[in-house]
Parts: C-alpha cells; sequence; structure tokens
C-alpha cells in the first residue's frame, strides 16, 4: 500500500501551480518586456489569471484565460480567434495579445471593473445579483453591440474551421449548435431522458421561416461596464453561424443568476438598434435550444476525473437549467404545469449519514494554499452536502418519478431505469399531442431535483427556483 499517495498528490498539486505561475512570469517576460509582480487565480469554471506586472516604469494588468477542463484546446483557440476577429470590425472586446503554450490560455487585457456578477448559480444563491441604474442604461447600451456583432459579416470568419461552412436552410441553422453538443453528450454520456425529449422537440418545431444565417456570440449578455459605458464584450467560446434570436434567448436563459433586468425591454431596444424585428415565439423556441445545450455542458462539467472544474455547480445548473427549458416549451404551448410539490420526512439512513458528515467536518478542516484556495475548499464541501440530501430523499425522488410514468403509461415497473425505457418510447414517437404529458412528468423530476439540492420546497426568493420570466404575453 502506498503511504504517500495523499502527499504525492498534494505534491502534483504544488507541482501543477508552480509550473502554471513559472510559464505566465516567463511569456510576460517574453511577449510583454513585463515583470509580474502579482498573480490571483480567479473562481470560475476555468482556470483565469489576473496578472499584474511592470514594464517601462508601468503597471498594467492582463488575464489569462484557460481551457475548461473538459474542453479541447482548440476550442480555446477558437475563442482567442474569433475575438481577433470581433476586435478588426471595431466590435468592444478586449485586446488579446497571444497564445501561451504553458499554462494553455491566451492572454487580453485585464477589464479594471468589478460590476459584473459571476453568472453562477452559488454564488447567486448566497449573493443575489442586482440590477442598478447605471448597469441598466449599460445593459440597453449592450443591445446596441450586440447588434453590431450580428452584423459582422459571415465571410470574415471564413478562415476559422468551425465557421467556415455557414448552415443553410431553417434546419441546419436552428440545430447547428445544438446537434454539435447534443452529439458530444451522447459521445461522454452525458444524456438522459429530459435530454432526448428536448433534443426531439427542437428537431420537430424548428422556425421554418427563419433562413438568414449571422454570425452569434452564442452566450450573450456577458459583458463588463463601468457606471453606464460598455468596456468590453466577453465569452465568445460557443460562438457560431445561426439565428440571431440564438442571442436573444441567451438573455432570458442566463437571467436571473446573472440579473438582466427587463427582458422585454432589451428586446425592443435591440428592435431599434438592428432595424429588424423581434419574433418573440421564435425566441421561445431559442431558449428551449440556449438552456437544453447549457443543460449538456452542466453535465460535461460534473466530470469526476478532470483538474478542477465545479462539480456541484454542474448539479445546480443542470437541474434548473433543464426545469426552466421545459417552461420554455409550457410557455409557448399553454402546457400548465403544478408547482405545488413538498419534500416528504427524510429518511435517516446511518452510514451515509455518518459518512458523508465526516466529510463535512473533514474538508472543512483541510488547509488552504495558492492550489488549493477556499473557494475551492467551499466547493468542495458542498458536494457531500449535496449527497447527504439526495440520500435522505432518493427514495422519494425514483419512486414519484416512477409513478408520474405508471400514470402516463397505465404500467407498473421495478425501477426508474425501466420506467425510463417505457418513456424514451413515446418520445421517439414524436407526437406532438404527447407534448403536455411529456412536459408535466419531465418537470416535475427537475423540481423535485432542485428541491433535494436546496433542501426544500420550492422557494421563490432561491434563484434555484427561479421560474423563467414569461414574455409572450409581455
Amino acid at each position: 500500500m502506498n503511504t504517500n499517495s495523499g502527499q504525492d498528490t498534494q505534491l502534483d498539486e504544488q507541482r501543477f501551480e508552480a509550473q502554471c505561475l513559472q510559464g505566465i512570469r516567463d511569456w510576460v517576460a517574453s511577449n510583454l518586456a513585463g515583470e509580474v509582480y502579482d498573480i490571483v487565480r480567479l473562481e470560475r469554471w476555468r482556470p483565469q489569471w489576473k496578472v499584474s506586472y511592470r514594464t517601462n516604469g508601468e503597471s498594467r494588468t492582463v488575464l489569462f484565460r484557460g481551457n475548461r477542463p473538459v474542453a479541447p484546446e482548440e476550442s480555446l483557440r477558437f475563442e482567442m480567434e474569433t475575438m481577433q476577429v470581433l476586435e478588426a470590425h471595431d466590435i468592444k472586446v478586449p485586446h488579446i495579445y497571444g497564445w501561451v503554450e504553458s499554462p494553455t490560455a491566451f492572454v487580453m487585457d485585464w477589464i479594471d471593473t468589478e460590476d459584473r456578477a459571476p453568472g453562477m448559480l452559488h454564488t447567486a444563491i448566497e449573493n443575489p445579483s442586482v440590477m442598478t441604474d447605471d448597469r441598466w442604461q449599460a445593459m440597453l447600451s449592450y443591445m446596441d453591440e450586440l447588434a453590431d456583432v450580428h452584423a459582422v459579416p459571415l465571410a470574415a470568419f471564413k478562415h476559422i474551421e468551425r465557421l467556415a461552412s455557414p448552415p443553410v436552410g431553417a434546419q441546419d441553422i436552428a440545430m447547428h449548435s445544438v446537434e454539435r453538443m447534443y452529439q458530444i453528450g451522447l459521445a461522454t454520456k452525458n444524456s438522459d431522458t429530459t435530454i432526448e425529449f428536448l433534443q426531439t422537440w427542437l428537431r420537430c418545431n424548428v422556425p421554418a421561416h427563419r433562413t438568414i444565417p449571422s454570425f452569434i456570440s452564442g452566450d450573450a449578455g456577458q459583458f463588463m461596464s463601468a457606471g453606464t459605458e460598455v468596456l468590453a464584450l466577453l465569452d465568445f467560446e460557443i460562438a457560431d453561424i445561426g439565428d440571431t434570436h440564438w442571442d436573444l434567448a441567451g438573455l432570458r436563459g442566463r437571467h436571473p443568476y446573472e440579473n438582466m433586468g427587463d427582458i422585454p425591454a432589451l428586446y425592443r431596444r435591440y428592435e431599434k438598434a438592428s432595424g429588424k424585428q423581434v419574433d418573440l415565439p421564435v425566441i421561445a423556441y431559442y431558449t428551449v435550444a440556449f438552456l437544453q445545450l447549457a443543460g449538456i455542458a452542466a453535465k460535461l462539467f460534473m466530470a469526476p476525473n478532470s483538474r478542477g472544474g465545479n462539480w456541484i455547480e454542474g448539479v445546480m445548473e443542470y437541474a434548473s437549467i433543464m426545469r426552466r427549458a421545459l417552461e420554455a416549451i409550457a410557455e409557448l404551448r399553454g402546457i400548465a404545469l403544478s408547482y405545488d410539490i413538498s419534500l416528504p420526512d427524510a429518511q435517516l439512513k446511518p452510514l451515509p449519514e455518518s459518512g458523508l458528515k465526516k466529510l463535512l467536518v473533514d474538508i472543512k478542516r483541510l488547509p488552504t494554499s495558492s492550489a488549493f484556495q477556499q473557494w475551492e475548499r467551499d466547493l468542495l464541501q458542498a458536494i457531500p452536502q449535496f449527497l447527504l440530501n439526495y440520500a435522505r430523499y432518493e427514495n422519494w425522488y425514483e419512486r414519484e418519478a416512477i409513478a408520474d410514468i405508471s400514470r402516463v403509461t397505465n404500467r407498473q415497473f421495478d425501477s426508474l431505469a425501466a420506467a425510463d425505457e417505457a418513456l424514451q418510447k413515446i418520445i421517439d414517437a414524436s407526437e406532438p399531442a404527447n407534448d403536455p404529458t411529456l412536459v408535466q412528468v419531465l418537470h416535475a423530476r427537475a423540481l423535485r431535483l432542485s428541491m433535494i439540492i436546496a433542501g426544500t420546497n420550492p422557494d421563490r426568493e432561491n434563484p434555484l427556483f427561479h421560474k423563467l420570466d414569461p414574455i409572450l404575453n409581455s
């Protein structure tokens, strides 16, 4: 037995962190003629470092944007190259300085403002995002910037492989991003009954009149501002060529984790800025598409063997995202949903209770360092807390899901897996008449998972339970 495995792991993490920091110092010295005096790793899904350095007697700061633990290197290069095209077309993105081999990253200007919420659910629960008057004015101005982004000619991206062959026709435009992420989900075994239903629904309900492709940011609403001024647009890692309404739906999908304010008012501003009419039912469709993609991504972030990442955020976002995707369909199709669900008495199981509580105690005692910071320890501790809740309510969760499917199929099942097989056959039939029942059954399941995560009944004050804001009758 190797009694030094824990120490070896600690040394490996320290060695990895030291290599990253040295690589940052070396790159700044070679490419920016600077001497680094401060490096701060940021609390995000991906490794990112705020790097301050001196050159010619001046202090400057840049951001080293690293790769997601589960993403290939070409995804990061794609984002860098995309931002370089946008910068060349006078879009307000941070200036890109170049590519870094070790650590794998690219370097851009640091935007010196702290007004933007992180956009992560666990952070929003602790510190809800608010919309100040200044940020709202900046949000309106952002819609002008977004219209400019959509106007960048597609030919400008032809040297970027992923954007070199624009989709043609309504079906390809609508499903371009979604099909790619769905296939990734299948290949990594990150699909399930809810994802399969959403994918089938999206394929069957493509807006046939939307046939003009445009460059889209992919994850709209992410920008930095100072006062009322938009300083820089950020996060183009899932940029694509598709329907501009995807981005408009993304604003709705990110809210309220990152507060977007009055969504319909933003759409009216976009109409004025772009000179193009906004089609609200199409936005409702793309809300499902955007959240479907985000839900698969959340499952990918839960990969246990990846270095870094945020497992608990993946669980929380998955539950919330899937529920709200189903709420988007419900609004579009006029399907009634129930939120009248209550947790039963917890079923206490001595061994899981004892073992998981022990983990909670000991994780809190772990020492922190630059390689394992306090926020990382807090996220690690949230995992056994979730598993403790899940152990208490697992039987209820599965029993209720089986009962829902039994009512739909008029059959009895010995397991949730067997029940889901029967539900999948209904999904595969692709009958629109089945949509209301499928939406209601899967929505209830997603809501119950959120209740287990929170350990409470639905609470409208908790962002985890935020209902998707309606837009069709606004």
